[in-house]
């Protein structure tokens, strides 16, 4: 195991921060022992959880130039024919996979191509499961493109989540299971499908970026 870039400057922060209460309790509390110990516990489980969050553990990836790879951590939550209106502007399959605070938040190309679209949009924080998250929340849409399929894959931030991170740009080629983003704190990612497209995976299923297969292309 890892720890993501992204989360250099919070641990960082929660250590320094840590190191602080406990010299304060050291010199204030110690002689309260219930209070000194519940807020030394307290802290240091934030400040681990806080590591804990910015990890990126150790995988052997599901790789096929046929397969659709999870680009994220998280649980199932949609699986619905909709009406992509950014880029396709047509009716697509969407799969959207919701990230709890406690999962992986890297964010993995599913397929290898040419990353054909690439934008951010600022916008709100409602809750990731929000029916209008994906359109009003602060969002990013990444296409990515190759011989047999083209997907979108949106990255949507939810309420405790406050920035969503990229690192891709239009005509840039990438590789199934790259990472192309990262999401602090709490969030979702949609893929849309072509209509037919066989989806290998149900609602409320647990996937696994970079491992569960969500469907087979012909």
């Amino acid at each position: 195991m890892t720890i993501h870039r992204e989360g250099y400057k919070y641990i960082g922060m929660a250590t320094v921060l840590f190191a602080v209460i406990a010299w304060l309790n050291q010199h204030f509390l110690w002689e309260i022992w219930w209070l000194y110990w519940s807020i030394q516990v307290i802290f240091f489980l934030l400040w681990l959880w806080i590591v804990w969050f910015f990890r990126i553990p150790n995988r052997i990836f599901t790789k096929g130039e046929n397969l659709v790879i999870a680009p994220a951590d998280g649980k199932v939550v949609v699986i619905e024919q909709t009406v992509e209106t950014e880029y396709f502007k047509d009716k697509r399959l969407q799969v959207s996979i919701f990230m709890s605070p406690l999962n992986v938040h890297v964010n993995r190309s599913p397929i290898k191509g040419e990353v054909k679209y690439m934008k951010y949009h600022p916008g709100k924080y409602l809750v990731a499961w929000h029916p209008k998250s994906s359109t009003e929340n602060e969002r990013t849409t990444v296409v990515v493109g190759n011989q047999q399929t083209t997907l979108l894959m949106r990255q949507i931030a939810g309420a405790l989540a406050r920035r969503i991170c990229y690192y891709v740009k239009e005509g840039q080629a990438i590789a199934q299971n790259e990472e192309f983003g990262f999401i602090r704190f709490g969030s979702r990612v949609d893929i849309y499908f072509p209509v037919g497209t066989q989806i290998d995976v149900k609602i409320g299923q647990k996937v696994k970026g970079g491992m569960t297969i969500l469907a087979k292309m012909p």
